[in-house]
């Protein structure tokens, strides 16, 4: 898988797909909420977070992604549902870094709960708001 491939699955839940890419000096910080450090405790939370996403309905959405020679960034929305009723929805930015063998080096997400009445903005508000231009000069 290239880099962008990689990223994309990772963002939306797709976990295993991404083993093969996560090393032993692999890192995923969080930050304010959790800081991983390694290929075991990283595939170990991993699991743990697909045990949840197999107990709930889901959608991922990627807004946008943003790719340079060692990096990628996606910025998306998931939605969680329990019988059908929305329990959640997450705004994320994941910033991956890689080596030149499409290994992660690190993963950095940003995540923050959005109150339930909130919609996600159409990409076309975002373009005209200026919005994906300071995403991109922010994360880059």
């Amino acid at each position: 898988m290239n880099k962008l491939a990689i990223a994309q699955a990772f963002s939306n839940g797709e976990f295993a797909n991404c083993y093969p890419y996560i090393k032993d000096s692999t890192f995923w910080n969080t930050p304010g909420q959790q800081y991983l450090s390694g290929r075991n405790a990283i595939l170990e939370f991993c699991e743990k977070v697909m045990d949840y996403f197999n107990a709930v309905e889901k959608n991922f959405y990627i807004h946008q992604t943003i790719e340079n020679e060692t990096s990628v960034s996606i910025n998306g929305t998931a939605e969680f549902f329990n019988n059908k009723k929305l329990v959640s929805r997450i705004s994320s930015c994941d910033v991956y870094e890689f080596n030149s063998q499409n290994q992660l080096i690190s993963i950095y997400s940003y995540c923050i709960s959005e109150n339930e009445n909130i919609k996600p903005h159409s990409m076309e508000v975002l373009y005209k708001t200026g919005f994906s231009s300071m995403i991109a000069t922010l994360v880059f």
